[in-house]
């Protein structure tokens, strides 16, 4: 009995210590009775953008899109020594900041809250010194080194010039999309990071300054507008995205429009930016945004009270997992970085990797070779993790002062992914977001095999958009045909055309191409099965001359000449 006793006090006295340092509080309600919004009325809450998005895709606005209750938020407001951090629509909850018990014992007598739980430690830690920031290895385990090696000559002859970013963009056949002109144009993504120190002066962000395509930013931790006097590391990310200097650096999707909010707290580690984080993503999705990038990822806090464990690594315990998928939900596609502990103690993947139904993003070299640091997958409760990787060793990046560098981490292989992913989704918007993400999981290098290290390996977005333009053209190909049984497009062409074909015979046909003065320039047989659908392709002909040609085809029973015109 006594020994039961004194285990007892200690626990109650344990629980008031660490009760006594808590200053950050989550308040939860019951409901969103007596709001003055509607679900049928979502231009009030939401952009049209948003509402566009949800459309699209067939998902419904529902009680979680409506903002909270104004009342609720207001009566929260009014207690003594409290002040009200950020709110959630989505979990229906407040961030609160107070020493003062009792008004945690008046708020918890509301009778529209739930229950009230606290979120920080009360720390005294002093913000690093710009010399402290600028160790190689810092709280985002990430390096930065300088570039040391002359640039190599481009791949080939592209829409850009992609300097040092060249491979980081080849490896994925990136290029491929932007020399199709799809470069971003149209498409908003938000970056949640801790800060995009001086990107309204930096030269790899003169274009987006000048073109005006930062189009909002936002501070969750100290809440205020501006993020251009923080942290460096969102800036490092924004510029994989974003930057545009010829030669030098160009972004995976250096076109589209951009939201910048910081949610990570530089100075500190704590689970209230958890909270921070959501209500960003939050604004994201209301401003409309197509896309969230986010290199942050958690597992170990200031205080160890809060520190997760690898069960907990199952995309449904953290808050900033629940809201990552939430965010999937509403139709948005979000990449995360899987977190550069592979040659830690703590290997695996970090929160909100673990999320379900979004991009995990693995680190490689631009040879293809997994980073050691690249942390290790699979989420605990089995999903593949990361899901794909991408070039986060040896990645270009701006410096704080304006130079090239080149930087570790999974935190820029996942900006370097998000980009692409971005133009692949420009390049057929009418797609949901997981019809995107399962194109972009099929097309890596090792889809039939996934590792816990590379998950479905390296997205080629070449193969990517092939494969989706081949599936939209079958999709509409009654409507292409028409009362023709065979179509060429397009024509004129320059380098590539396709054949679609509903073959009135199983046969071998033959395809055969000719110039004006009957040259024969190729001759294919294609195996044809009778009324099966079927797209041909026939690439690369950068080597003929402008003018007319013939396709002449035939299956043994039907014959076909069709004029093409080259340009």
């Amino acid at each position: 009995m006594r020994k039961k006793y004194l285990f007892f006090l200690l626990s109650v006295l344990f629980s008031l210590n660490v009760s006594a340092q808590f200053t950050r509080y989550i308040v939860q309600f019951k409901n969103k009775t007596g709001t003055p919004f509607s679900i049928n009325e979502p231009s009030k809450f939401l952009s049209a953008k948003a509402i566009e998005r949800r459309t699209k895709q067939h998902i419904p606005i529902d009680e979680t899109d409506l903002p909270l209750v104004p009342a609720y938020v207001d009566s929260i407001r009014s207690v003594t020594n409290v002040i009200v951090l950020d709110q959630s629509k989505w979990f229906n909850q407040i961030c609160i900041a107070t020493t003062d018990s009792s008004a945690i014992s008046k708020i918890n007598n509301f009778s529209f809250v739930i229950k009230t739980e606290p979120v920080k430690r009360l720390m005294n830690i002093q913000k690093r010194s710009e010399s402290e920031n600028k160790i190689t290895r810092n709280k985002f385990n990430e390096s930065i080194k300088k570039i040391t090696s002359p640039l190599s000559p481009p791949v080939s002859d592209n829409v850009y010039n992609y300097g040092y970013s060249e491979n980081q963009i080849h490896i994925h056949n990136g290029e491929y999309l932007h020399d199709k002109g799809f470069q971003g144009q149209g498409m908003l993504i938000a970056i949640l990071d801790a800060g995009f120190f001086h990107y309204k002066s930096l030269p790899a962000f003169d274009s987006i300054n000048l073109n005006n395509q930062v189009i909002d930013t936002y501070d969750f931790v100290n809440n205020e507008t501006s993020v251009n006097e923080d942290f460096y590391h969102g800036m490092m990310c924004f510029s994989i995205i974003g930057g545009n200097i010829s030669g030098q650096l160009v972004g995976s999707c250096p076109k589209a429009q951009f939201l910048l909010y910081k949610s990570e707290d530089d100075s500190s580690e704590s689970p209230v930016e958890e909270q921070y984080w959501m209500a960003a993503a939050e604004r994201a999705d209301s401003a409309g945004a197509d896309v969230i990038s986010t290199s942050l990822g958690y597992n170990l806090f200031d205080n160890p009270v809060f520190n997760y464990t690898y069960q907990d690594m199952n995309g449904r315990t953290t808050l900033i997992a629940k809201a990552a998928t939430l965010a999937a939900r509403k139709g948005i596609i979000v990449l995360a970085a899987a977190g550069n502990e592979g040659d830690d103690a703590w290997h695996y993947i970090t929160t909100p990797a673990d999320a379900d139904s979004i991009i995990t993003v693995g680190a490689v070299d631009d040879s293809g070779k997994v980073a050691n640091f690249s942390s290790f997958g699979p989420s605990s409760d089995g999903r593949v993790k990361p899901t794909a990787a991408s070039v986060g060793s040896g990645t270009a990046i701006s410096s704080t002062t304006g130079p090239i560098q080149v930087g570790y981490g999974t935190s820029f292989a996942t900006p370097n992914l998000a980009g692409l992913v971005t133009c692949l989704w420009q390049a057929f918007p009418d797609l949901t977001n997981m019809q995107i993400i399962e194109a972009v999981e099929k097309s890596s290098s090792i889809y039939n095999h996934p590792d816990d290290r590379l998950g479905y390996g390296i997205p080629d977005f070449k193969k990517a958009y092939d494969d989706l333009y081949q599936q939209q053209i079958s999709n509409n190909a009654l409507a292409i045909l028409g009362n023709n049984f065979i179509k060429v497009f397009p024509n004129p062409f320059k380098e590539n055309f396709n054949v679609l074909i509903k073959p009135q015979v199983t046969s071998n046909a033959s395809f055969k191409l000719y110039d004006a003065s009957g040259k024969l320039y190729f001759s294919k047989q294609i195996p044809l099965q009778e009324g099966a659908i079927q797209t041909i392709q026939f690439d690369n002909y950068q080597t003929l001359q402008k003018g007319i040609y013939i396709l002449k085809f035939s299956d043994g029973k039907n014959k076909q000449s069709i004029k093409l015109l080259v340009q």
